[in-house]
């Protein structure tokens, strides 16, 4: 399978056809445009948005529980291991691509929780459900699109992407501490069956509690390893830029590998355009209660996760003076950085910094591949039960697993769903950029905000349980709306 499928799907996407690495860019670029800089324009109100995200209702979980479920995703392999992976393959300059492709990607990322959040359903437990496959449905009108959207999200994080983060986990305990991937997997594997049982809730209680922990920690770390190597820092930045445009001794071809690993590694890491966060965005009750608001905490989800803990892993490699191979390294180079910075008990940080970071991605994958079983009437015992098998089932296996069957089976996922997912979302910009004009223009007159959707032209349909206000029919809101359109 991986010669024949995998493989060759891998080399259109990223290898010599880099068809991700042009379609990325040109959305970020794209987004950054139509929104008017809204990352660099906005960049406070991402912070101030979040004073009001402690509460949720009995539709939804807040706003901080969504941010930490996106970011429990989203801060795993991708901030320790990719990373690593990125400066063996492509040297220093991929960092400096990464870091690219986070800031165009904070616009990415923007807009598609926005619509996440506007198309979003209710469950048979009537609470919010909702991601790319719902706005492709219901956005859109195309059903069939939305079908196979939501099949490369359950070949991902649904299967490959916890199976890749059990790897890493089995990995890190195995080089330290001499442990049998067999018996990690199966720890990994009962630890997460009685998280996700409770589903949503219990996965973003879980969030709540573990992620602003480890994120600050690691950062503490990473500013420890910045001062006890201050004098090295000047000389690691320059490298960082040279090499990222090919300024180095090793030329055009380094410039090549750095810009195709960084933002591969990149993307993968803060996932802004796969359509993954969309489905953490659309299960909160945000406040204000305006689509855009969940644009805005899932923006700063982008930010934090590359520009701040993906930045710590860069500075813990590259100040750590061991050589870059060139060959894949995963974990291990982390791992020895880290060891060569504090000694054994470096090797026991980022043992237990991987474990944590890589099993809440773990249980977050979980969640995003869930919430597309209401598209297929499958979200009741008997649906759920068997999805929660194979999914433990592959995290299961994943602790075994070599490392390039791991990544490449991830990659290949990651790769489908975003060609799907940046297709939708740069259809729906009409949507997306009245969304934010409403959000903005309230946001200047003093006024509450609040989404009223018979003051918004939105593309397709909305799921009349969710936005209509109780005050007024779903029928005469319809009407209100359409008097507006044609007032305009």
């Amino acid at each position: 399978m991986m010669a024949f499928i995998v493989d060759p799907i891998n080399n259109l996407l990223w290898g010599q056809g880099q068809i991700l690495i042009y379609l990325l860019l040109i959305a970020g670029g794209w987004f950054t445009w139509r929104l008017k800089w809204v990352q660099f324009r906005h960049f406070g109100h991402m912070f101030s948005v979040m004073k009001g995200s402690m509460s949720g209702d009995s539709s939804g979980i807040s706003s901080f529980a969504a941010l930490c479920t996106g970011l429990s995703a989203r801060v795993g392999t991708g901030n320790l291991a990719g990373v690593a992976m990125a400066i063996s393959l492509g040297g220093s300059g991929a960092v400096f691509w990464m870091w690219v492709i986070a800031l165009l990607g904070m616009a990415t990322g923007f807009a598609e929780s926005v619509l996440g959040q506007l198309y979003k359903v209710r469950d048979e437990h009537r609470e919010f459900r909702g991601g790319p496959a719902y706005y492709i449905r219901a956005g859109l009108g195309k059903p069939k699109l939305a079908v196979v959207f939501a099949l490369c999200l359950f070949l991902g994080y649904g299967f490959s992407f916890s199976a890749m983060q059990a790897n890493t986990i089995a990995e890190a305990l195995n080089n330290t501490f001499a442990i049998n991937p067999l018996y990690t997997g199966l720890v990994i594997t009962v630890l997460a069956g009685s998280i996700v049982y409770g589903g949503l809730r219990s996965i973003a209680r879980f969030a709540e509690l573990i992620v602003p922990f480890m994120g600050l920690a690691f950062v503490a770390t990473a500013l420890l390893v910045l001062v006890l190597n201050i004098t090295q820092v000047p000389a690691m930045l320059l490298d960082i830029f040279q090499s990222a445009f090919g300024l180095t001794e090793a030329g055009a071809g380094a410039l090549g590998a750095a810009i195709k690993n960084g933002i591969q590694r990149g993307l993968y890491s803060n996932e802004a355009g796969a359509g993954s966060v969309p489905h953490a965005a659309a299960g909160a009750t945000p406040v204000p209660n305006h689509p855009v608001a969940q644009g805005y905490v899932q923006m700063l989800g982008v930010f934090i996760d590359t520009l701040v803990l993906c930045s710590c892993t860069a500075v813990v490699v590259l100040l750590s003076g061991l050589p870059v191979s060139g060959e894949m390294a995963g974990i291990s180079l982390t791992q020895n950085a880290m060891q060569a910075h504090f000694g054994e008990v470096g090797d026991y940080l980022i043992a237990a910094a991987i474990t944590l970071f890589a099993f809440t991605s773990v249980v977050a994958n979980y969640a995003y591949a869930e919430s597309n079983l209401h598209l297929f009437k499958l979200d009741n015992k008997a649906g759920r039960l068997g999805y929660t098998s194979v999914y433990l089932a592959m995290v299961l296996w994943g602790a075994s697993a070599t490392l390039q069957q791991v990544w490449s089976l991830a990659d290949m996922a990651l790769g489908l769903m975003t060609l799907v997912n940046i297709y939708a979302i740069i259809q729906l910009t009409p949507t997306i950029m009245n969304l934010t004009k409403d959000y903005q223009s309230q946001q200047k007159s003093a006024k509450k905000i609040h989404f009223d959707p018979s003051k918004v032209n939105y593309q397709g349909y909305l799921h009349k349980d969710v936005w209509v206000q109780q005050d007024r029919s779903y029928a005469s809101q319809l009407a209100e709306r359409e008097t507006w359109k044609s007032s305009r």
